[in-house]
């Protein structure tokens, strides 16, 4: 009898142990492969955590030009300018063919041709804005995030200041250019370019050279030597003091000095655009750096004469297609140091 009693409680015990793991619930799911044989499959969460900003790009807006080529001022502006580049070297250029756009490298451009024969292309200090700062709203394909962006404009007895800055979560990469203004635009002396740490550009005009602070190798300063930011500023000084000089499918090709090296930037004109912009709905005049290698970026930016020919858009597009756009919103005037 004993031993009936032990094996009738052995069975009822495992018996509640089966109706236990019967009830529990393991989160499996049954799934029927093409065999009609019954599977375990389960699903899995994954928790995606949002990456923090990239390094942010500007023109380089980003992210610089200089016109007087056949200017006859060029060849004696060692007596006018006595900290100017050398007479010799050569002077930026510009021509009213339009670019092909069959061909992957543009061509280089002809010399400058005057609009009006015997007139030469000259820079007018009258056409710069005084001091000012332009708030712009920013739109990037690549960062999730508001992104600010600020240009300031300072100028006071033929000294000049500019800034671009572009910011995210306190995040923000500032480009700064100084300088002189003299008889044929910006002549710029110093430019940096600052996220994290530093990195600087430095205008010899005596010596005719471009030195670096990042250690990479010097290079000739030529006349008409701009930076990336620079650049801007004398585009819209020089469209400002002879608007008629650049019709439709002109080119003015110009040396650009960034932080690290300096390159020839090609710059073709296009039409009036009507910009419906978040300050206002105006005319621009859309100019294009032309690309000459396959990763160059692509800049554009549009001219207003609404903002004395300052940027009222500048979008810079990678050559993998990111690209950051900022739409002119507000204008703050301000006192030049």
């Amino acid at each position: 009898m004993t031993r009936k009693v032990c094996l009738a409680l052995g069975l009822a015990v495992l018996l509640v142990h089966l109706s236990l793991l019967h009830g529990l619930s393991l989160n499996l799911k049954l799934a029927t492969v093409a065999s009609d044989t019954p599977t375990l499959s389960f699903t899995t969460r994954t928790l995606v955590m949002p990456a923090p900003p990239a390094a942010l790009a500007l023109p380089e807006p980003a992210d610089s030009l200089e016109t007087a080529a056949n200017a006859p001022n060029i060849s004696t502006r060692q007596d006018a300018l006595a900290n100017d580049a050398p007479p010799t070297v050569p002077s930026p250029q510009l021509s009213t063919t339009s670019p092909s756009t069959e061909q992957a490298t543009p061509p280089e451009p002809e010399p400058v041709q005057a609009a009006v024969p015997g007139q030469p292309f000259q820079f007018n200090a009258d056409g710069l804005p005084g001091s000012v700062k332009l708030i712009y709203q920013v739109a990037a394909n690549k960062f999730p995030y508001r992104l600010s962006s600020e240009l300031l404009w300072l100028s006071n007895n033929q000294q000049y200041q500019a800034q671009l800055s572009v910011n995210a979560l306190g995040f923000s990469r500032i480009q700064n250019s100084r300088g002189r203004m003299g008889r044929e635009g910006l002549l710029p002396e110093r430019f940096s370019d600052k996220t994290r740490s530093e990195v600087a550009a430095h205008f010899n005009y005596e010596r005719g050279i471009v030195s670096f602070s990042a250690n990479t190798p010097d290079v000739p300063l030529q006349a008409g030597v701009q930076d990336r930011l620079s650049v801007l500023i004398q585009l819209a000084a020089l469209v400002a003091s002879q608007p008629s000089r650049f019709p439709i499918g002109s080119q003015i090709s110009i040396q650009t000095v960034g932080p690290r090296e300096a390159d020839m930037w090609l710059f073709g004109f296009g039409a009036m655009e009507t910009l419906d912009l978040p300050g206002g709905t105006f005319a621009g005049l859309k100019l294009v750096r032309l690309p000459r290698q396959p990763y160059d970026q692509k800049l554009e930016v549009w001219l207003a004469p609404h903002l004395s020919y300052l940027p009222a858009r500048i979008r810079i597009t990678e050559s993998n297609g990111d690209f950051i756009d900022q739409l002119w919103k507000a204008s703050e005037n301000v006192q030049a140091p």
